[in-house]
């Protein structure tokens, strides 16, 4: 499956820690910009059983406004929600047994700062390669630095679209867009943002 990314929709978007009462009502706000391609729940603290009930309300919002719902670390529960796919880290299953679960769904693999990494995930077929992070963040511990420098490089490599995550703002989207970052992955700037709402934050990336 070869994703094609639009250049309007460059917006990787990860759900907040916590889902909060009206974020369901943010969430469908955004994705009615138009600018997000796909949408990544990463609930750390839930239960299963949580994770299934928000899953269900999120992919209603994501189909209707045409945006891929993928599913953080859990092929199981990607296949469970018949989710658009799954996003793998370092530690979580590989591509081959994740592809025996969801089958034909889109795949991307965490490739942090080393193009070893993202080597292997192209030659396993991964439908996207995330590198990061480029900046300090807030919404996980930061053990990798990337640096623009990566991402030309992966541009060489392969046609397979290239995610840019970590501490992404509206001060420094334009440079991973500039230097062949296909798409961005951002949370804390949306959700965490001490100056605007969700939807001030998204509108500001143009």
């Amino acid at each position: 499956m070869n994703l094609k990314i639009s250049k309007k929709k460059f917006i990787y978007l990860i759900s907040p820690n916590k889902i909060y009462p009206q974020f369901y009502k943010d969430l469908k706000e955004i994705l009615e910009t138009g600018k997000v391609q796909f949408f990544q729940m990463r609930l750390k603290k839930y239960s299963l059983k949580e994770k299934i009930l928000i899953g269900k309300k999120i992919q209603q919002i994501c189909k209707k406004n045409s945006t891929k719902f993928l599913v953080n670390d859990d092929p199981i529960l990607s296949k469970k929600l018949n989710a658009d796919g799954c996003h793998l880290g370092q530690k979580d299953m590989d591509i081959k047994n994740a592809r025996k679960i969801i089958g034909n769904k889109i795949i991307g693999v965490t490739c942090h700062n080393s193009i070893r990494l993202a080597k292997t995930a192209i030659k396993e077929k991964a439908n996207y390669i995330a590198f990061g992070a480029f900046f300090s963040t807030t919404t996980k511990k930061v053990k990798f630095k990337a640096t623009t420098k990566i991402l030309n490089k992966a541009k060489k490599l392969t046609k397979v679209p290239i995610v840019a995550i970590g501490g992404i703002n509206f001060n420094n989207y334009k440079k991973l867009l500039l230097n062949n970052a296909n798409l961005l992955a951002i949370s804390g700037y949306v959700w965490n943002n001490k100056n605007y709402k969700p939807i001030e934050s998204i509108k500001k990336l143009k």
